[in-house]
């Protein structure tokens, strides 16, 4: 009965009839509908069957030769359990972020008052010992030159001074923090405004943050940060269908180049995996007895349901299926840089970091086992000079997109909306250094690739977002069956 209820006030606001009161139109409680509803269903109409949009995300994708059944198969039964389990380690579970830097776009110092929205930070005995020392780099001589330097400052040796060697790889590892290649605006995390999050204690779910600042946020990003026709009016967020507002439809983007289309597909997606988490772990009972948090069918038909949104939720959801194959592409490019004997997975724990490294390499050739990877050289190819130029939009285009985290309101969604573009951007930042990552060095420091404790523990828990929506989706799937 609750399920019948809950789908019944889904898809009021769909079928209700408005009703002018007052000079103004509005619709009637969803009470006063159910009859009209009832009706619908007995002349033949399901309420319910309003085109579920999971049962109609299949095939092959657009600009690669993947299919959404072989990542379904490949993610729900092999990838999604062992990352996962990766994800729960305590290398992995904790993210140094500034969650207190200003809007850099607009002033706006006001924050979400919803308690789901807070965020609680870890105190300093929450913080395995060696993670805060491990922040560098991770090569053997680099850790090695790191703790000679810390170990001479706390004994105030009378020579401070650092060997020529160390003195060239911390000036590459300066040089790298300020690389061109990097695609995110990264937060500086020795800012005393930079605290520790147990990301498994302040897990990304419904929050109650809506409205004119949500929408601020993503109509930005769109807007601004998009690759888009020149032709197409403003605003284009694509979730705005079914609000009476422009949007722009993939269709439409064919009049792009390959590299355009994909970077508004990995937006799109990224919108998409979000907006399945908020509907898979949404408040569902809130009272003195305790809280209840599971899937909403109707929050998730209200932004997917191909009749609801227009036809477009099925093409968000092929969106975010070309964004899981992007980063599932880096994380089996990066194999090399991980895999080099004296790398190392530093909390201070030697056993269970090497228990942690190992199930990482695990997953690591695991994703190399993939058999319809995307191809990325079908990116910036053709002429240097304008590849070049492009590569840079591109780049730029992403790092702004980055910096609009900082001005989201809700402390949760910032937190979980930082680590996911830092995530891509790390994913993105992998793809276009592919020959730096194949001529690294078996041993000693990797001057030409580098990834910092911040980069490895965003791009893995980004890919886990994508591995998880990707296997809600199926729990949606069998849910909406169970309805019909």
């Amino acid at each position: 009965m609750n399920i019948f209820k809950n789908n019944l006030i889904g898809v009021h606001a769909a079928l209700c009839l408005p009703q002018r009161r007052q000079g103004k139109e509005v619709c009637l409680p969803w009470e006063w509908n159910v009859g009209r509803l009832v009706v619908l269903c007995f002349c033949g109409i399901s309420f319910l069957n309003l085109g579920p949009a999971p049962e109609k995300v299949t095939g092959y994708l657009d600009d690669c030769t993947c299919d959404v059944e072989t990542i379904d198969t490949f993610n729900n039964n092999k990838l999604f359990p062992r990352l996962n389990k990766l994800l729960e380690s305590d290398y992995f579970r904790h993210y140094k972020v500034n969650l207190k830097k200003p809007c850099p776009f607009w002033n706006d110092s006001s924050h979400c008052g919803i308690r789901d929205c807070a965020v609680k930070p870890c105190a300093s005995n929450e913080v395995p010992g060696g993670t805060e020392s491990a922040s560098y780099k991770y090569s053997e001589e680099a850790s090695k030159h790191v703790g000679e330097c810390e170990e001479a400052k706390r004994l105030g040796a009378v020579n401070e001074s650092l060997s020529e060697e160390t003195q060239r790889a911390m000036l590459q590892w300066t040089q790298h923090e300020d690389s061109s290649d990097n695609f995110c605006e990264a937060d500086d995390i020795q800012s005393p405004d930079a605290e520790y999050v147990d990301l498994l204690l302040n897990p990304e779910r419904y929050t109650g943050y809506k409205g004119p600042e949500a929408w601020k946020i993503w109509n930005s990003i769109y807007e601004e940060n998009c690759f888009k026709p020149r032709t197409i009016e403003r605003p284009l967020n694509p979730l705005a269908s079914g609000r009476g507002e422009s949007f722009i439809r993939p269709t439409k983007l064919f009049g792009l180049c390959v590299e355009k289309r994909a970077f508004y597909k990995l937006i799109s997606g990224l919108h998409a995996s979000i907006n399945i988490h908020l509907s898979a772990r949404y408040l569902l009972q809130d009272t003195w007895s305790g809280t209840k948090w599971g899937h909403n069918i109707t929050e998730f038909q209200h932004r997917f349901d191909e009749v609801l949104t227009q036809g477009e939720g099925p093409k968000r959801l092929k969106n975010l299926y070309f964004l899981y194959l992007i980063e599932l592409r880096a994380v089996s490019k990066v194999l090399p840089f991980f895999e080099r004997p004296g790398f190392q997975l530093f909390t201070g724990n030697e056993n269970r970091d090497r228990d942690t490294k190992n199930q990482l390499l695990e997953i690591l050739h695991l994703t190399k086992s993939f058999p319809l990877h995307f191809d990325e050289n079908s990116f910036f190819a053709g002429n240097k000079k304008e590849a070049a130029k492009l590569k840079e939009e591109f780049r730029l285009h992403f790092r702004n997109i980055s910096r609009i985290m900082d001005c989201v309101g809700c402390l949760k969604c910032r937190l979980w909306g930082k680590l996911q573009t830092q995530g891509l951007g790390t994913a993105l930042k992998i793809l276009f250094s592919q020959k730096l990552i194949e001529n690294m060095p078996e041993s000693g420091p990797s001057y030409g690739f580098q990834l910092t404790r911040q980069e490895i523990v965003s791009f893995f828990n980004a890919f886990g977002r994508i591995s998880t929506s990707v296997r809600e989706l199926e729990n949606f799937k069998n849910l909406l069956r169970n309805v019909q």
